[in-house]
């Protein structure tokens, strides 16, 4: 299977950049013995440096964005009552770009069934790129289309629900939603839904519009929910996350990649955040709890460094729980 387009210029790249080192090494084989002390150590400094990088760019445009990591997360939520669930998150599959096709996503629904949630949440950009369905290639839709499929399969008691990003609203709102919707994947904008779990026990899932391509308003999303119940909020973006209110026990957002890139004592470069103090895993503030995922694809560039695709897979419960555990000796 050829590569995808976009990722062709690094490919011969690759290319020219590993006959550059090879050239390098044996013009400098032929010269080492006529050189002074301190040229050999410039040199070789210098074509260290270049294999360094070299390396570096191959690991993050080709390794990594096809890495995937299962990560295991305990959240203790005082607003959590009811008993522990097990809750399989993926975000940003960006089907049809780079490193992710309807395969690939066979794949990790497979890798999520394996760990058995209780529940899967999706949090949005199911569709790669950039451009409106309209400009894309029959092929291109077909793709995106048996991605989202692939999500059928997935197998948890309580259900898939999702929510949508700015992605699928650029592609198409109403296409993806359509898409989510035969996949058996309860699609979220601004309201919520009631899952009963074995014994009766009840629990509110409120999705909330992308921030911005819509208007995300907890208000509507909880319109109807009985206020007793334990409650989580899903949404695509972590913005919004300043002004939800108190009560839920958790929200769970992605949309950022973990800024994709982390350069060692430097960070993330760029959070396409307004908060970037939302940029990647357990957040707490003002009593809130939210957990944001690096996601699986890429946008803009397709690379990763450091932020390897991942699924997470959160284990809620409450801190009351925790305490009625005997002690451990």
């Amino acid at each position: 299977m050829l590569p995808h387009p976009h990722l062709w210029p690094a490919l011969i790249g690759a290319v020219l950049g590993f006959a550059l080192v090879v050239w390098a090494c044996l013009w400098l084989v032929k010269r080492w013995g006529g050189m002074g002390v301190r040229r050999r150590w410039v040199i070789g400094v210098a074509i260290a440096l270049f294999e360094a990088a070299y390396w570096l760019n191959i690991y993050a445009w080709f390794v990594e964005p096809n890495m995937l990591v299962v990560r295991h997360v305990e959240i203790v939520s005082e607003e959590w009552r009811g008993a522990p669930i097990t809750i399989g998150v993926l975000s940003d599959v960006h089907v049809a770009s780079p490193h992710v096709n309807a395969e690939r996503v066979e794949r990790i629904v497979q890798r999520v069934n394996a760990r058995s949630p209780e529940l899967v949440v999706l949090l949005g950009d199911y569709a790669g790129s950039h451009e409106p369905e309209a400009q894309r290639s029959g092929r291109e839709q077909g793709e995106v289309t048996y991605g989202i499929a692939a999500f059928a399969a997935l197998d948890a008691p309580l259900g898939v629900i999702g929510v949508l990003g700015n992605h699928d609203v650029w592609y198409s709102r109403q296409t993806i939603t359509r898409a989510l919707e035969e996949a058996g994947v309860a699609a979220l904008w601004n309201r919520h839904v009631v899952l009963e779990r074995d014994g009766g026990e009840q629990l509110v899932i409120a999705g909330i519009a992308d921030e911005s391509t819509g208007d995300p308003n907890f208000t509507a999303a909880f319109d109807g929910a009985p206020a007793d119940l334990d409650s989580i909020v899903i949404s695509h973006s972590p913005d919004p996350f300043a002004a939800m209110p108190r009560g839920p026990s958790l929200m769970l957002a992605g949309h950022g990649h973990c800024g994709q890139v982390t350069i060692p004592f430097f960070g993330r470069p760029i959070l396409p955040l307004r908060n970037r103090a939302y940029g990647c895993g357990l957040i707490e503030e003002d009593g809130k709890q939210m957990y944001v995922t690096a996601g699986i694809g890429t946008s803009i560039v397709p690379v990763r460094f450091l932020n390897p695709p991942e699924i997470v897979l959160i284990t809620l419960r409450s801190g009351a729980s925790l305490e009625m555990q005997p002690p451990v000796h």
